[in-house]
């Protein structure tokens, strides 16, 4: 989801991720909840009744950050779980990794909204992860 006004990334709003017509959609809030569902977001829907700021946000089909994936096939899904060697307020936090071969990815908790991470994980991630 985006912004219509500046075109900026709204990291409140769930992510949707379309695999071939299987939509998987992930979305962090608070410091420490995690939403993961399958097929319930209508991103053609309109979104109505906004008010939390002077911006609009809309349903976006694209995030360039993610474009080097687009049309790969998932190979791996991992959960990622914070495990920092020093007592931190994320601490246990988890983040949805989904591994290519063009390289992985990660939705995690940007402490109380999404973020997009593209790359190998931080060390302090413990990988559990899931069969396919």
């Amino acid at each position: 989801m985006r912004f219509v006004e500046d075109g900026e990334w709204f990291a409140d709003c769930p992510v949707v991720l379309d695999f071939e017509g299987v939509r998987v959609e992930i979305c962090h809030w608070k410091f420490d909840e995690l939403s993961i569902s399958w097929d319930t977001v209508d991103t053609r829907a309109v979104i109505t009744g906004w008010q939390w700021s002077e911006f609009t946000p809309a349903w976006s089909s694209a995030d360039e950050r993610l474009e080097p994936f687009v049309g790969q096939e998932l190979r791996e899904v991992s959960l990622l779980e914070w495990r920092p060697s020093g007592q931190d307020l994320a601490d246990g936090t988890i983040a949805v990794e989904f591994a290519f071969d063009a390289g992985r990815f990660c939705i995690a908790n940007g402490l109380d909204e999404n973020s997009i991470e593209v790359g190998d994980p931080h060390p302090d991630f413990v990988r559990h992860q899931l069969g396919l």
